[in-house]
């Protein structure tokens, strides 16, 4: 009860924010009328030399929604007196911190002291899903930024074992329903994933077998190769579906198939609702991609910062 309780709370507060100050695609239009222009082109710049960029400016816009609302927080540096969020350990493997600095740095050359740096990461992160052949969509702006960034807080965010119950709560706490939950899980459909994230899927997963039954065999077996029990290559992993660098829905499909990586991939069949909307998803591409569009938005528009940073890498 009081679980449940507490979640009301969140939510009424997430309503009360969205309401007031709500964000607007116009919100630049006479003060920084080529922000996205800008955006745009430094995204385009890192992805023609790094084909990982798209996976890593999605993860990180949804990680900074993730804690005190989307206020550019996961930008932040340590310093001497305090580890941010970045330098968490469930957001030690993020990068292309650069594109956002590139780009912050052509939007104050063009409109000083107007773009905040959470705006410009939405901004990029929807170009991000568009350039890998994903929906294009018009972004909500006038978030700003926040000051507070503790890798502590990192802890919050749904670990990749997560069973389903977490997964709810984590999403209802924010105001995300679980149709929110499944279709931004679709954002798996690009990156890549270190072992460690889906080793307990492949070795000793529990008592009486090796191998989580649910995996495909074929599929363990290959990841097995990949990531032995005793595994010592820092980078070994693999692709989060088939076709890790294309926004598609080929990652439902593989669902489906018993070929996700991730226990918290695995759980969102463990409910009625949420498979019907994966099988949903898996059959249409439009689908999912009109639901995922949605999704975006109303996660985006949580917002939390009081500022505009001038460096999108330390506070004023």
């Amino acid at each position: 009860m009081l679980t449940v309780f507490a979640s009301s709370i969140l939510l009424t507060i997430f309503c009360i924010r969205s309401s007031s100050n709500a964000l607007n695609i116009n919100y630049y239009n006479n003060s920084c009328p080529n922000v996205e222009s800008l955006v745009t082109v430094a995204v385009k710049k890192a992805i023609a030399n790094d084909v990982t960029v798209p996976a890593a400016l999605l993860r990180m816009h949804f990680l900074d929604c993730f804690i005190r609302g989307c206020d550019g927080s996961v930008l932040l540096n340590s310093t001497q007196q305090n580890s941010a969020e970045k330098d968490g350990i469930p957001n030690i493997s993020l990068h292309a911190f650069y594109v956002i600095d590139r780009a912050k740095k052509a939007v104050e050359s063009s409109c000083p002291g107007v773009v905040s740096c959470a705006d410009i990461l939405a901004l990029a992160a929807r170009d991000a899903v568009a350039l890998s052949g994903g929906p294009n969509w018009e972004v909500p702006v006038g978030r700003k930024d926040g000051r507070i960034s503790r890798a502590s807080d990192t802890l919050q965010l749904p670990p990749p074992t997560a069973n389903f119950s977490q997964l709810r709560l984590s999403f209802a706490q924010r105001g995300l329903s679980i149709a929110d939950l499944v279709a931004l899980s679709g954002g798996h459909t690009l990156g890549f994933a270190h072992c460690s994230s889906f080793q307990n899927r492949i070795h000793n997963f529990n008592q009486s077998v090796d191998v989580d039954p649910s995996l495909s065999s074929s599929f363990a077996v290959g990841l097995r190769k990949i990531c032995p029990a005793h595994n010592k290559a820092r980078n070994a992993g693999a692709g989060l579906d088939s076709t890790a660098t294309i926004f598609d829905n080929a990652y439902f499909r593989l669902l489906l198939q018993g070929k996700s990586l991730f226990s918290s991939d695995q759980a969102l069949l463990t409910n009625p609702r949420t498979k019907q909307l994966i099988t949903q998803f898996a059959s249409s591409q439009a689908k999912f991609n009109a639901e995922f569009v949605k999704s975006m938005v109303k996660m985006g528009s949580l917002k939390g910062g009081k500022e505009v940073r001038l460096d999108c890498r330390f506070v004023r």
